[in-house]
């Protein structure tokens, strides 16, 4: 193996009593990326493995795949059942868990750090030889078709589908997590077996741990797991994924509900863009909180929000801004000009000085608290080097938001806040209306 970097990474904001954590990264003979962090402080040990195996990976007529292999990963290996698995786990008090999301695929597990190496041995395991059970598959791509058939029933939920369908038409971030029913109906353990084969092998791995162990004992104790694990001859496949393309709509679906839901959305900047972070902080400023400027106009001032918030996810490809609102519907209309007013704001009106400084401190105070414990701090770098930014992004993360300028600010809105895509579910008559105001509108 070579080590590739060593750091002293502090708590972000800087704090006066802030402890620096060593943190140490290798790369093994295999290419399976290993991050370490020592936290003698407590007497647990958190892991994170993330693979580049997400929904983004999956063919379009298999969406739901990635979901599908999180449900049933920890069900069976060749060498134990769903059973022996759990109560190996169970009878030491650990978790042990996976997770899809849009760009990665996670086994998380946390334990005492008496227990670490067993559990890490089951995990590798898990991520080398699952057997995908026949009747795990079936049960769990039955829970899934029950899922998507009540999240029909879910007026945000349905808008935030066809919103998504609208920004990305047949890229892959389109799909919710578990795919469309039609998609998940004709899943087959085959196709987990080939998605498995495809993905997970050691150099499309990133190990992440952290707790009360020495970075060389832990590095040790990944290789004697994962160190005969040898990458196939094949390279990994070259995704062709179509690039969204900027085509503002509205979308409806009319269902008999008690509010209306209205997104407004755009698509907005990847993570690697110089312009994902100012975008952060105008999601801060918009969304985050009861104390955000969306709350507080739209629903503590003119009363028309049940709720009210902004959402931008990170993403490897082009991500999604969405400003959303659940309203009662005889006040749609006036809604959809309140969340569009408040996006067109930006792109007039400048912040202050004293606003932009409130909302960098807000963000980089909510960054240091997600850094508090073993798992938060395994999920985070593990998550910075799958998405190719690299450990020292955290550093890097802070320093960029302390630089952002009110000019930043507004270019980016002006950037990222044209004509709005809109997508509203609702009454017939709320949509109606909904409609009508953004044909004016255009």
């Amino acid at each position: 193996m070579t080590v590739r970097s060593e750091f002293s990474l502090p708590s972000a904001p800087p704090l006066p009593s802030a402890v620096a954590l060593p943190l140490q990264q290798v790369t093994l003979a295999n290419g399976m990326e290993v991050i370490v962090g020592e936290n003698p402080a407590v007497d647990i040990i958190a892991a994170r493995c993330f693979l580049k195996a997400g929904n983004r990976y999956e063919p379009i007529e298999q969406a739901g795949l990635s979901y599908l292999l999180a449900a049933v990963l920890t069900k069976g290996t060749q060498e134990r059942t769903s059973l022996e698995i759990a109560e190996q786990v169970e009878s030491v008090g650990a978790s042990l868990g996976a997770d899809n999301d849009a760009d990665f695929f996670t086994l998380r597990i946390k334990t005492v750090t008496a227990d670490f190496a067993d559990i890490l041995h089951l995990a590798g395991e898990l991520l080398r030889t699952p057997s995908f059970p026949e009747a795990e598959v079936e049960l769990e791509r039955r829970l899934a078709l029950r899922s998507l058939r009540s999240l029909r029933e879910q007026p945000f939920a349905v808008a935030f589908e066809q919103l998504r369908h609208a920004l990305y038409g047949t890229h892959p971030y389109a799909f919710e997590g578990m795919g469309t029913e039609a998609t998940m109906a004709q899943l087959t353990r085959d196709h987990l077996l080939a998605f498995h084969q495809t993905y997970f092998r050691p150099d499309n791995l990133v190990v992440s741990l952290w707790g009360q162990i020495k970075p060389d004992a832990a590095i040790a104790l990944v290789e004697r797991v994962f160190g005969d694990w040898s990458p196939p001859d094949t390279p990994l496949p070259t995704l062709d994924l179509p690039t969204p393309v900027v085509q503002p709509c509205t979308v409806t679906t009319v269902q008999d509900t008690q509010q209306a839901a209205i997104l407004v959305g755009h698509l907005a900047p990847a993570v690697h863009d110089p312009d994902y972070i100012p975008l952060k902080l105008i999601n801060t400023y918009l969304g985050n909180g009861l104390s955000s400027r969306l709350f507080v106009e739209l629903r503590e001032k003119r009363g028309l929000a049940y709720s009210v918030s902004s959402l931008y996810p990170t993403r490897l490809d082009p991500s999604h801004f969405v400003a959303y609102m659940g309203t009662a519907p005889s006040n749609t209309e006036q809604a959809i000009a309140g969340l569009r007013r408040e996006l067109e704001r930006l792109r007039t009106v400048p912040l202050t000085a004293d606003e932009l400084q409130v909302v960098k401190n807000k963000m980089l105070g909510q960054y240091a608290l997600g850094k508090q414990s073993n798992a938060q701090l395994a999920q985070i770098y593990g998550w910075y080097e799958i998405l190719g930014l690299g450990v020292a992004f955290d550093r890097q993360f802070q320093e960029v938001v302390q630089a952002v300028t009110i000019a930043d600010i507004q270019r980016v809105a002006c950037r990222v806040f044209g004509e709005p895509y809109l997508s509203i579910v609702g009454p017939e008559a709320a949509v109606a209306a909904g409609v009508a105001s953004s044909d004016e509108k255009r």
